[in-house]
């Protein structure tokens, strides 16, 4: 763990340089999580990049480990160090002392803190009795991502093979994956890298859209809400909790710690909370949302910036002073972008979407937009044409007419409303609210957190920090626009091959929608005592389920088996005595044991394929043929050159495997009843 932990503080100090190239007005913690995001993706680009051409070695890794710390030497510049050392001044100044405030904040990233610890932490794990995990959702997705970490640590899979459909390459955004085997590499354990980076990317995603939202909204206290609508985000389970309660005759306390099911993801519901069906499931999204929050937040300043003053290289104003030449900024903002093809493709394709409806609705700053598109072309275009040669991916598969999402046969208004609760009313009464001037009557053209500096009196009347400005408030409804576009998409087509998916698509419909629904609640508080009420109920409407499902897994209540003991024992001796590159045959299921080993699977299982776009049917018939054993079996086994092949309890009963064929072929690995066939 420490070596992990080392790691990622190096990687985070790198990426932190890079933050006083661009950001004047920044606090420290938020320069720290954008650096933990930003030194992760070059890190990870680079690494990847050295170890394609140099081979996958501790050097390899540690020169990557270098490069991206060289943004360091930005701290010769005696200008820079001035302002890490205010950054620091003001850090240290904001834990000094004691009052309410303070405590507060403290009180805020300790729950996270604390939240996000104990959640990640039953990502995986391990005992006697095999490898477990502790998500409801996590079955399937942890051995895919297993299995692509020990392909590069222990399968030498450079350039990337796809391990779980051989001679084709691996086009699933996979740097999430690959940073951990580079930690593993180095020394740490897969676990703890797993674990440590997972919670390091969602708390550096915490700062990033808690500022996020506060420049958006002009608020702090909006700001300070997002992060609970998205990391507790929920519809109406929480009415079938209380079904089960009343049905159950269980104290509440009982209950809570024996929780039946979860209550946002079940046959009842498909939104499903954010951290138990993406963040501890989907890493390469863990990853790429931070990141593509943080060119959101740099596509806001350029939107929100006023188009009749003379825009300079980063839509500042003229008269702002930096030191990088014209529109530098944004091109590497953009730069930045295109790392998401390898990352998180799905957050690239949104930012395409933004990024054009930003840019017809303010054509004025076209240099800046284009500027800005450049940037992302030149790194997205290879990486792109890269991961789709030779690629099994059929793109056609991604795209088709498909109304309602995931509703099945529910009324749509219903399903969504049961499934996202008051997030589309309060949506709407945020959007009412900003374009109303009544609402922005009591600041009078200054912002709250001025008035609470001029006038202690109030200070806590209201924590709301809304801009009077008009022009504000209308600008971030239009900024909004695409991300209603992208809910409007993904409810009449779907642009993945498994309708579900569409999620990765609409999770940021929901990221949109976060500031208008935080600038609503925030705006409650800040008025009578009526008003407190009413958003503290509707607040509380929109985390409960979600806070149920977070609690469920954080507490340990779940436990797994997605190894047994047998699996795991047969993996490392297959590590011993087979080649790296070696190809193995087993049942196409999401945990056979030749994941662990690192080596390639003809075929892995089918839900994995069929959702990367991949036609596995005339192949899967083919691995059926083969265990049946026969002459068909001796040909299918030379046509696709077939190494090894595994008989487990799996293949023995699903693909009714004829052993009598396979004791003419030696075995070199067993372990309970997990025998490895040597073909010659």
């Amino acid at each position: 763990m420490l070596i992990s932990l080392l790691l990622i503080t190096l990687i985070a100090l790198g990426g932190m340089s890079l933050t006083y190239l661009v950001a004047d007005d920044e606090p420290l913690m938020w320069r720290l999580a954008t650096g933990n995001i930003v030194g992760s993706a070059i890190f990870g680009l680079v690494a990847f990049a050295a170890a394609c051409i140099f081979g996958f070695g501790a050097v390899t890794i540690i020169l990557s480990l270098v490069v991206t710390m060289l943004p360091l030497i930005l701290f010769r510049q005696r200008e820079k160090r001035v302002k890490l050392r205010h950054d620091w001044a003001k850090a240290k100044g904001r834990f000094q002392g004691g009052n309410v405030k303070r405590f507060r904040s403290f009180a805020y990233y300790a729950f996270f803190f604390l939240l996000f610890w104990f959640f990640f932490d039953q990502t995986m794990y391990e005992t006697k009795d095999g490898i477990f995990t502790g998500g409801s959702q996590n079955l399937g997705d942890l051995p895919f991502h297993l299995g692509a970490i020990f392909s590069f640590t222990d399968g030498n899979n450079f350039p990337p093979q796809n391990p779980s459909w051989a001679g084709a390459r691996f086009s699933y955004p996979f740097i999430a994956d690959f940073l951990t085997a580079a930690f593993a590499k180095l020394g740490a354990d897969v676990r703890s890298a797993m674990v440590l980076q997972n919670f390091s990317w969602a708390f550096s995603l915490l700062i990033i859209l808690e500022r996020f939202g506060a420049k958006v909204t002009g608020s702090k206290l909006a700001g300070r809400i997002v992060p609970f609508l998205l990391f507790l985000s929920g519809g109406l389970g929480f009415l079938w909790f209380f079904n089960d309660y009343w049905s159950s005759g269980k104290g509440i306390f009982d209950l809570l710690w024996h929780l039946p099911k979860d209550y946002t993801i079940n046959d009842q519901f498909r939104w499903g909370n954010s951290m138990v069906v993406l963040f501890i499931t989907q890493r390469s999204l863990l990853l790429g949302m931070p990141l593509t929050v943080l060119v959101l937040g740099y596509l806001w300043k350029i939107f929100n910036s006023d188009p009749e003053k003379e825009i300079n290289r980063d839509g500042q104003d003229k008269q702002d002073k930096k030191s990088l030449p014209l529109f530098a900024i944004p091109l590497l903002v953009g730069l930045l972008a295109g790392t998401l093809v390898l990352i998180h493709l799905h957050s690239l394709a949104v930012l395409f979407v933004v990024t054009a409806f930003l840019f017809a609705m303010r054509p004025a700053q076209w240099k800046i937009w284009v500027t800005f598109g450049i940037g992302v072309a030149v790194v997205a275009v290879p990486e792109l044409l890269w991961s789709m040669s030779g690629s099994a991916t059929e793109t056609s598969k991604f795209f088709g007419w498909h109304f309602g999402w995931d509703k099945g046969e529910s009324n749509v208004l219903w399903f969504w409303l049961k499934n996202t609760g008051l997030v589309i009313p309060v949506i709407i009464a945020g959007i009412y609210l900003l374009f109303s001037p009544q609402s922005r009557k009591a600041t009078n053209g200054v912002d709250t957190e001025t008035q609470r500096r001029s006038d202690a009196a109030k200070r806590n009347k209201s924590e709301v920090q809304i801009t009077a400005s008009r022009r504000h408030g209308v600008t971030l409804v239009y900024f909004y626009v695409p991300f209603a576009i992208l809910f409007l998409i993904s409810n009449v087509a779907k642009v993945a091959p498994w309708e579900w998916d569409n999620i990765k698509i609409l999770i940021y419909w929901y990221v949109g929608s976060l500031p208008l629904i935080a600038y609503a609640i925030a705006w409650a508080w800040a008025r009578n005592l009526a008003a407190k009420i009413a958003g503290g109920v509707c607040f509380a409407v929109l985390i409960f389920a979600g806070s149920l499902d977070v609690w469920r897994t954080a507490s340990g209540q779940l436990k797994t088996r997605v190894f047994d003991a047998d699996a795991v024992k047969v993996a490392e001796i297959i590590k011993r005595n087979t080649e790296p590159n070696a190809l193995f045959l087993n049942a196409p299921t999401y945990n056979s044991a030749v994941v662990l080993s690192g080596r390639q699977s003809l075929m892995r299982y089918s839900g994995h394929l069929s959702s990367h776009g991949i036609d596995y049917a005339t192949r899967e018939a083919e691995v059926k043929q083969i265990y049946n054993g026969g002459g068909v079996a001796d040909i299918l086994l030379k046509k696709y050159n077939i190494q090894y092949v595994l008989v487990s309890p799996e293949e023995r009963n699903t693909l009714k495997a004829n052993e009598e064929f396979f004791k003419k072929y030696s075995i070199i690995a067993e372990a309970g009843q997990f025998k490895v066939y040597k073909i010659n």
